[in-house]
């Protein structure tokens, strides 16, 4: 009875056939078994409740991207409508209007923050279904395609960085093809340039990439925790890091922060993914050919692959280096430069482009 008479009480209306329709909603709800809740619940307000709690823990970064990506895409074109009467043909139109102007991959994205948004308020009774999930991502605009460094620009790019405080970032991030999170948050500690070359087996020079610039701390995935060996070019560069630091550590004095890390801003902190790709183009502007603004951090990591699979190596090789989960990723994110044969990373590297110059 008190049930009942919640539902009449909320069904009040201006006239009797406003009073009506309340009621028939509120009834509605009742019937479904969601809880007695204001019905003018919107799009909107189970957006910003995702936003606000459901990203609780992630990277600012993340949260930045899909508070962005709610504002400009998902807000202004559904927002206002109310979340009960949102239907899956809603969500189809506005796929197919955003196909219009974005690329697969960006909607991928938008269609994610509506699904977990009303999935969200799915499990707190505020909706009784998740149209969302009956809806498909339509193919979008072709997104810039990665590209990348030739074996001849790969090697221009490494002598135009010998100057730059990113030197020995560049050369690690090319010649080892790790992600720009991984790379940034890379610590001495994690840094071995001597090996063991009297153990049985040798162990060589190599970097642990253990880490990643993400909440967590963790990489990206299980695969992605690996131990790489370090080309000669790369040993050389770490090696003239450590001295450039130890210079820049008495320089700032006090001001400096140590954190352990082997790339850091002036004063310590660690570099963000800004501060690399202004100093990444500014180090491709010296290169004939190449249009710095075209260029991002991640190309040093689609040209490792690229030169290696030139080179011959086979495809599964590479897939354990760049710490991909499969071939099939690989293969997909680089179909273009793929090409199958034999060999191994720093040995690999240091075939193609030498021990680098003597300092």
């Amino acid at each position: 009875m008190g049930d009942t008479w919640i539902a009449l009480h909320q069904g009040r209306g201006k006239t009797k056939t406003a009073a009506k329709d309340k009621l028939k909603e509120v009834l509605r709800d009742y019937e479904d078994g969601l809880a007695i809740a204001p019905t003018g619940y919107t799009v909107k307000d189970a957006v910003t409740d995702w936003l606000n709690y459901g990203l609780a823990g992630r990277d600012p970064g993340t949260v930045t991207t899909n508070t962005i990506l709610c504002n400009t895409h998902v807000i202004p074109a559904l927002g206002a409508r109310k979340l009960r009467d949102l239907s899956a043909d809603d969500v189809d139109r506005w796929l197919a209007a955003k196909a219009k102007v974005l690329s697969t991959r960006s909607l991928e994205a938008i269609r994610s923050c509506l699904n977990r948004a009303v999935k969200r308020a799915m499990a707190r009774d505020k909706v009784k279904r998740n149209v969302v999930e009956l809806c498909s991502v339509p193919t979008g605009q072709p997104g810039r395609p990665s590209k990348s460094l030739t074996l001849a620009q790969a090697e221009a790019v490494l002598v135009a960085a010998e100057d730059s405080p990113l030197y020995a970032y560049i050369v690690v991030s090319l010649l080892t093809g790790g992600r720009t999170e991984e790379i940034r948050p890379l610590r001495w500690d994690h840094v071995d340039l001597d090996g063991a070359p009297d153990a049985n087996p040798v162990i060589p020079p190599h970097i642990a990439v253990w880490r990643s610039v993400r909440s967590t701390g963790d990489t990206k995935t299980k695969k992605s925790r690996r131990t790489l060996a370090l080309p000669g070019r790369a040993i050389d560069a770490l090696r003239i890091q450590w001295e450039r630091q130890g210079w820049q550590r008495l320089a700032a004095g006090d001001n400096w922060k140590e954190n352990g890390l082997v790339f850091t801003s002036a004063v310590g902190t660690e570099l963000d993914a800004a501060n690399v790709r202004r100093e990444l183009r500014r180090v491709l502007a010296r290169v004939d050919g190449i249009t710095p603004d075209e260029w991002t951090s991640r190309e040093t990591r689609t040209s490792f692959v690229s030169l290696l699979s030139d080179n011959g190596m086979p495809i599964e090789e590479i897939s354990r280096l760049v710490g991909h989960s499969s071939t099939a990723v690989t293969e997909v994110v680089y179909r273009k430069q793929i090409r199958p044969v034999i060999q191994s990373g720093a040995t690999a590297m240091n075939g193609i482009f030498g021990p680098g110059p003597k300092r």
